[in-house]
This record gives C-alpha cells, sequence and structure tokens, in this order.
C-alpha cells in the first residue's frame, strides 16, 4: 500500500508541475506576442509620393510660410503675423501636417532608399516639429526661421530626388 501511496503522489505532482510548465508557457506565448498587437494594425500605403507632396505638403507648407512675413512697399513696412488662437492654431496644424507627410515619405514603398532619403526625410520632419512648436508657443520669428529651414530641407531633397 505504501508503494501505490508514493507513486500516486509522485504522478499527482507530475501533473501538477506539467500543468505549471504549460501555463508558464502560454504567458510567455501572450507577453511576446502582446508587443507587436500593441503597434496596431498594419498600414497600406495608397498615395504616391507625388499624391503626399500635391495632397499634403504643399498646403500645409503654404500654412506655415505664409504665416509671418514682412512685406516692403510704397505705404511702408507691413508685419504680417497670426493674430488669433484660431491663426496660430492653423499655423500649428499645417505643420504637424508636415510632420506627418515626412512619416508617410518614410513608409515602404514610398522611400527611395535607406540612406539620404531617410536621413532627408528625417531633418523634414524635426524641422517641422520645431515649427509646430513655435507656433504652439506663438513665437513669430520662431516660425519664420524655422520655415527657412524646412525649405532648405525640401530644397534638398528635391536636388537628389525630385524627377522632372
Amino acid at each position: 500500500m505504501r508503494t501505490m501511496t508514493w507513486w500516486f503522489l509522485v504522478s499527482t505532482l507530475l501533473f501538477v508541475s506539467g500543468i505549471g510548465f504549460v501555463i508558464a508557457g502560454a504567458r510567455t506565448t501572450r507577453a511576446a506576442t502582446t508587443p507587436a498587437a500593441a503597434a496596431g494594425p498594419a498600414t497600406v500605403p495608397v498615395a504616391t509620393v507625388k499624391q503626399v507632396m500635391t495632397g499634403i505638403v504643399a498646403p500645409a507648407s503654404q500654412a506655415v510660410w505664409g504665416a509671418v512675413s514682412t512685406l516692403v512697399s510704397e505705404r511702408g513696412i507691413e508685419e504680417k503675423q497670426p493674430q488669433t488662437d484660431q491663426e496660430w492654431d492653423a499655423v500649428a496644424a499645417g505643420a504637424a501636417a508636415l510632420v506627418e507627410s515626412a512619416n508617410l515619405l518614410m513608409m515602404s514603398p514610398r522611400a527611395v532608399d535607406q540612406g539620404d532619403w531617410m536621413a532627408m526625410s528625417k531633418e523634414f520632419a524635426e524641422t517641422s516639429t520645431l515649427a509646430m512648436k513655435a507656433a504652439q508657443a506663438k513665437q513669430p520669428e520662431e516660425v519664420l526661421s524655422t520655415g527657412e529651414k524646412i525649405y532648405n530641407a525640401c530644397t534638398k531633397c528635391h536636388e537628389r530626388y525630385q524627377r522632372q
């Protein structure tokens, strides 16, 4: 009888430890798949680079570049800058659209290469982020300054990649 009790005890312990390993393995598998699921659904780009430039970048850049200016005419010097919170928000939204368009340009299949294209797109995103922060802080001089940096980033990329 003692032998039977011993075998029953050993088989019960093995069974319980086996269930423990199954549970531990399931938790490890679930933890490994959670970050991928948290990354979000897979996206499928539909717009070409030209469509991103025409539909997003062109109007958004005009919102930033046209926000602050100095006009010298026969009537004198006229300073232009956003006056209301709504106008400042529009400039910040334009800059945010530029940042997001830079992200779109870095997505496959739009990214032409992983070297200069990516570096120039990141520079575009960084300078556009500076413009967004300047608009949020309602700093017209900074909006003007970062607008120039955005222009230079665009020009550098266009000189290298734009097709006629």
